[in-house]
């Protein structure tokens, strides 16, 4: 077995790429594993971290907008297209597999033009660009969410759910106290702006800190490629603040002690956090971000927050507020677990095995 991946510029079509090869793994610990993906995106070190191949081929992005670099990034799509064309042929894989993001398109087209088998997962409730590129040329199309298989053709889409990746899910409390080096008398806010990190959630969690005082302990994820010198200045001040730049493997610890996790709302994440039970504070990206968690907030399943009309006293009030109400915390879990169900690992196999 010979599997390409293909994925990423954010972490969102990464993670349940990585649970699949999780359970190809597990069944066929002698299977080939190589990703593509972008050459500044976070999911390198993910990605080399669970042993897999690693490669970059030139990509662009296709926006739904006039603009100048829509012609630049035509001439990196065809680029990349003449790179994967050269990497699949020397590769020979069984099947390619994506879950969106540009620098797939390239490669699932040369795929086609070498009648390589394709596999596209939809996880958004708006079906993104990248995913409307690559469906007319995949062998299968599934979807996380069962209503959206009446957007792609009939006889090759089914319903598959989004799978999780089993690590995130096997993650300590007593081991996060230590790791993070909390106190433990607190309940523990989780807030995280991605794979990339967010710069207005970061912002909001500097200025919610002060407000939380013996209320809880916060670990505040802010990524990488964000500026670090605000957050690091408020570690200093504040014992119950931990402020850290990138997680891997740390993630499930993190998600493990969490009483209530604040998020964008990448798809990926509300999966893992559904399949948690976790009561979550989301601030969606404006956009598809915004129809993702639409349907969730209308039935309470999370609490949804605006970033355009956000403040950092707002965030803390609404953290405060949630945390007095451990039912309220606890009902929301169950209805995100019941609303977003997981991928079953026999029917991710029975998709693989087909073109093994």
């Amino acid at each position: 077995m010979k599997i390409v991946f293909s994925g990423g510029g954010t972490l969102g079509p990464v993670t349940p790429l990585l649970a699949i090869h999780e359970i190809l793994k597990e069944k066929y610990p002698e299977g080939e594993f190589v990703w593509v993906g972008t050459k500044t995106g976070p999911e390198k070190k993910l990605v080399e971290d669970k042993g897999i191949l690693f490669a970059s081929f030139s990509s662009g992005k296709l926006r739904r907008y006039f603009s100048i670099f829509n012609i630049v990034d035509i001439g990196k799509i065809i680029a990349g297209f003449f790179e994967s064309l050269v990497f699949l042929k020397k590769t020979k894989p069984d099947l390619c597999i994506s879950a969106g993001g540009f620098v797939s398109v390239p490669l699932h087209l040369a795929a086609r033009f070498l009648r390589i088998p394709t596999w596209v997962h939809s996880q958004d409730v708006e079906i993104g660009l990248s995913i409307k590129l690559m469906a007319p040329f995949a062998k299968i199309i599934t979807t996380a969410l069962k209503q959206n298989v009446v957007y792609f053709p009939k006889n090759k889409t089914r319903w598959l759910g989004n799978p999780v990746r089993n690590s995130v899910l096997t993650g300590y409390r007593h081991q996060a106290v230590v790791s993070f080096g909390l106190k433990g008398n607190l309940p523990v806010v989780f807030a995280t702006g991605g794979g990339t990190g967010s710069k207005n959630i970061n912002q909001f969690v500097a200025e919610a800190v002060g407000h939380l005082e013996g209320i809880c302990e916060i670990i505040h994820l802010s990524g990488r490629e964000r500026p670090r010198e605000l957050s690091e200045k408020i570690a200093t001040q504040y014992d119950y603040y931990h402020h850290f730049i990138f997680f891997a493997e740390e993630m499930k610890d993190a998600y493990a002690v969490a009483d209530i996790v604040v998020s964008r709302g990448g798809f990926g994440t509300l999966t893992e956090l559904a399949a948690l039970a976790k009561p979550a504070i989301i601030i969606p990206i404006p956009g598809h971000q915004e129809a993702n968690v639409k349907f969730l907030a209308e039935v309470e399943a999370i609490v949804l927050v605006d970033e355009r009309t956000c403040s950092g006293v707002q965030l803390a009030s609404t953290i405060k507020e949630l945390l007095k109400d451990k039912k309220r915390m606890e009902l929301m879990g169950k209805k995100l677990n019941n609303l977003l169900p997981l991928a079953k690992k026999e029917d991710v196999l029975r998709i693989v095995e087909a073109y093994m």
